[in-house]
């Protein structure tokens, strides 16, 4: 195929020339993956210098990953590091080679330490520690790498426009003005002392209304809010959530205002912390990426199902411990699915909503004894609506098929599941918060541990049940 960047022009995938998906563009990625494999290097790299970074990201998605490769080392510097801040973060470690860092090393290294910095701030952790261990005597830079990550100091910006309080509102302004091509969005001002200490913040739009005579230190709100560079970045999420903080400013030991958390890290915080969450819940490592390699899965996922191993092996020998009672009333066997069942979804709808309560800041020490006793009494409202459900079935399928004492099975096995579900819950409802209390993530509940206790409880409930009022 002899497609040129010409011809492809009229279907380049730019929001004023495409009127169809990206996604279905389909002539559009036959021509440009035609064009990498006759290596037309020159005809390309002019053509997608016409296109929006987060177009040419949706095309290096789309393409096999060693077109996608040599697509992205032919890309001019300044287009391939917009088009890498667009990219997910699995994929970009994918697309990263050494030859690909090293160019990255060259650029960051001839860009403003801060501009360098926030650049940084875009790629995975592991992908910008290697970055940062190959550039040449950029102190400020290499600083970044002396944070913890997940925490504030790792993910703060450095750009902020921050003035003493005898500035008046008028030379804020004109500050602000100055600073515009190095910080495209200011919401809030932050005000110092003479040492640089943060004393104050103001809101934008109440610094543009106010007399320009009026200094900062009367206009300023004195209940300022500030994290430390350690502060973990799911507790600086939880705190902007909760005080309802656009930015949040991030200060030294010594309380200097060193830099921000922006609106755009807070929204990049809340989808790690929810996918790492979802992995959690899902018993798989906090860490795990789609490009993990097999031995990464295996150290990743093993470990988790081991543990579910375990909780099923308890399970299974406690019904095993009952196996007189189970050849004296073959009919028991057919409940235990349910009872386990139920004591599992009751313990996950339990542990989910503490768990959000918790990394949402929505629950709080005052708050959980209350909660506590509302998650008890639902789920034994719940447990009794399942249980009367379940004894009716019972006594409809006793006409249908003859079972030994009717009347008795359907008692026994509807308390089983009224205890079984009041007891999951309450389970539930605790561990997260008992967890979060001893510094362990509440998320890991969710997964093995919640699962695997709750059939083990529920298990031993329904066989205490069985044999009290079925086979006394």
């Amino acid at each position: 195929m002899s497609s040129t960047a010409s011809e492809l022009e009229p279907v380049a995938w730019t929001r004023e020339t495409s009127q169809e998906p990206l996604e279905t563009n389909d002539d559009t990625l036959k021509a440009v993956r035609e064009m990498i494999k006759a290596g037309k290097r020159t005809q390309i790299v002019e053509l997608l210098k016409k296109w929006d970074p987060i177009d040419v990201m949706q095309l290096l998605t789309r393409l096999r990953l060693k077109h996608a490769r040599k697509l992205f080392q032919w890309l001019p510097a300044n287009p391939s590091i917009k088009v890498v801040a667009e990219l997910r973060p699995e994929f970009r470690s994918i697309l990263m080679e050494a030859t690909t860092l090293d160019q990255f090393r060259d650029i960051l290294a001839g860009l403003d330490p801060e501009d360098a910095t926030e650049i940084l701030n875009e790629f995975p952790d592991d992908v910008a520690d290697e970055l940062i261990a190959r550039l040449p005597d950029v102190e400020e830079i290499a600083t970044r790498a002396s944070y913890a990550d997940d925490t504030a100091g790792r993910v703060m910006a450095r750009k902020f426009v921050a003035l003493r309080e005898d500035c008046t509102a008028g030379e804020a302004v004109e500050q602000m003005r100055e600073e515009a091509d190095r910080i495209r969005k200011v919401f809030t001002v932050y005000v110092t002392d003479f040492d640089g200490k943060l004393t104050g913040t103001v809101e934008v739009g109440k610094l543009l209304l106010a007399p320009d005579e009026q200094t900062l230190g009367k206009l300023m709100n004195r209940d300022v809010i500030a994290v430390s560079t350690d502060t973990d970045q799911e507790e600086v999420l939880r705190l902007a959530r909760k005080r309802d903080m656009r930015t949040v400013p991030v200060v030294s030991g010594e309380g200097h205002l060193i830099g921000r958390i922006t609106p755009k890290q807070l929204t990049r915080i809340a989808a790690d912390e929810a996918n790492e969450d979802m992995l959690l819940m899902s018993g798989v490592s906090g860490e795990a990426r789609s490009d993990d390699t097999v031995f990464r899965i295996v150290r990743g996922r093993l470990p988790w199902l081991l543990a579910g191993l375990v909780g099923a092996s308890v399970a299974a020998t406690v019904v095993g411990s009952y196996e007189d009672q189970l050849a004296e009333a073959a009919i028991l066997a057919a409940f235990i699915p349910v009872t386990m069942s139920m004591a599992g979804n009751a313990g996950l709808q339990a542990s989910a909503v503490a768990v959000q309560g918790i990394a949402t800041g929505a629950l709080w020490s005052g708050d959980i004894l209350f909660r506590l006793v509302k998650e008890f009494f639902a789920a034994l409202f719940n447990g009794a609506v399942a249980g009367v459900i379940l004894a009716a079935l019972v006594l409809i399928a006793s006409m249908i098929v003859p079972l030994e004492a009717p009347w008795r099975l359907a008692i026994a096995t509807s308390l089983s599941l009224l205890c079984v579900t009041t007891l999951a819950a309450m389970v539930g409802a605790t561990v997260p918060i008992i967890l979060d209390k001893i510094g362990i993530d509440p998320a890991m509940a969710i997964g093995v541990f919640i699962t695997s206790s709750n059939d083990v409880l529920g298990v031993l409930i329904f066989f205490l049940m069985a044999t009290t009022f079925y086979m006394s």
